[in-house]
């Protein structure tokens, strides 16, 4: 019995040493804190992933991707070269990335693999990941517009600020061109300086702005361009809106476009004013208003004018009164007209004239001075 028992125990003895001496294989490990990410379609996801050795020896790594869906790409590397095997000291560990691309036409969904580390031993290690893509890929070009309408008057330049995205897997020279109505201008920009087209590396975008200017006099509404991204075998279009709100101009003048006349002092003159609108929108609310010389007063009848649509005009008529002070000369008078959104205004010369019943009474005094002067000669004679 007592045989038996001790031979039990060396063999145990034996295999105990046996093991110690054998090479520990299965002691390599993976490690990434990341193992679950969102991602999108055509997107490429870098892992740093430590592989980590246990064992006091030196271990020789293999690696592999297991369970990779159709159509993903992947590639090992390790300070920037592609590797198949990696070396790994005793009780050390070092980094490699695994680089995973994601192909752009894919479902919305939940993707798994397996990153797989076998040693010289042949046991392996597994690191699984998953990928929840956020969204359906498809293979396509998008132009996406930040703020597609825009509002402005007709002196007004509209611009848009716009993306175009390469979700194809190749190259695009994408052509820009514009379909506008007649008279609108179209320039497209990119980097600052005016492009007709622009090229986009696959999965990748390009910024661009579109200056849009309308025609002068462009009446007041809504006005649709439609710009269009062209590829090799791919494109998109927007659209864009540019809404005129007109503009808004006034001229004041009088019926025949004479702006002088004239006046006697102390006197009241009518003068036919003639206010028109020359913008392509309505105004409203158009206020008459004088700046005359001291002493002088300037009536308008009616004071103001409720609307003046694109293209007419509107008479009023201004009630001038000179000063009973005022000599003989020129005057200004500026009538101007005002609206919320413009105004106008218009110099008048006006020429008085002093009453000819006081040129009368001085020929009077004139002619009676001459005539006591000649009375008194006659009368006392020369001397």
């Amino acid at each position: 019995m007592v045989k038996k028992i001790f031979s039990i125990f060396i063999t145990m003895l034996a295999l105990t040493l046996f093991v110690g001496m054998s090479p520990a294989y299965g002691k390599v490990t993976l490690y990434t804190p990341y193992t679950g990410i969102t991602a999108t379609p055509g997107e490429t996801i870098d892992y740093s992933i430590d592989v980590i050795n246990n064992e006091s020896s030196i271990r020789t790594v293999t690696f592999d991707v297991e369970n990779l869906p159709k159509g993903w790409e992947h590639q090992i590397t390790a300070n920037g070269s592609a590797i198949k095997q990696l070396t790994v000291r005793g009780n050390s560990e070092q980094q490699i990335t695994l680089e995973v691309t994601v192909p752009l036409e894919i479902e919305q969904a939940d993707y798994r693999f397996d990153l797989v580390a076998a040693d010289q031993g042949g046991t392996e290690s597994k690191l699984p990941f998953l990928i929840t893509l956020s969204e359906k890929g498809t293979f396509k070009t998008e132009f996406n517009v930040d703020q597609p309408n825009l509002q402005g008057q007709t002196d007004s330049s509209f611009s848009y600020s716009a993306t175009v995205r390469n979700r194809t897997a190749e190259k695009q020279n994408y052509a820009l061109t514009a379909k506008a109505p007649e008279g609108w201008g179209v320039q497209f920009q990119s980097g600052g300086d005016n492009v007709t087209s622009v090229a986009v590396e696959p999965n990748s975008e390009a910024d661009i702005t579109i200056n849009v200017t309308p025609p002068e006099k462009a009446s007041a509404e809504t006005y649709k361009i439609q710009v269009t991204a062209a590829g090799s075998g791919t494109s998109a279009k927007a659209d864009l809106e540019a809404v005129i709100t007109g503009s808004y101009d006034l001229n004041v003048s009088t019926p025949n476009g004479v702006l002088s006349t004239d006046l006697q002092s102390g006197n009241e003159k009518a003068i036919d004013i003639v206010v028109e609108n020359t913008g392509t929108a309505p105004l409203t609310n158009v206020a008459l208003s004088a700046t005359a010389p001291p002493n002088w007063e300037t009536k308008f009848e009616p004071s103001s004018i409720a609307e003046i649509k694109p293209g007419e005009k509107a008479t009023v008529k201004a009630m001038i009164t000179a000063s009973d002070e005022a000599i003989a000369g020129d005057y200004v008078t500026t009538i101007s007209a005002s609206a919320a959104e413009s105004s106008a205004e218009a110099d008048f010369r006006i020429s008085v004239k002093t009453s000819t019943l006081w040129g009368l009474i001085g020929v009077v005094i004139i002619l009676g001075v001459i005539a006591g002067f000649s009375y008194m000669i006659k009368k006392y004679g020369r001397r």
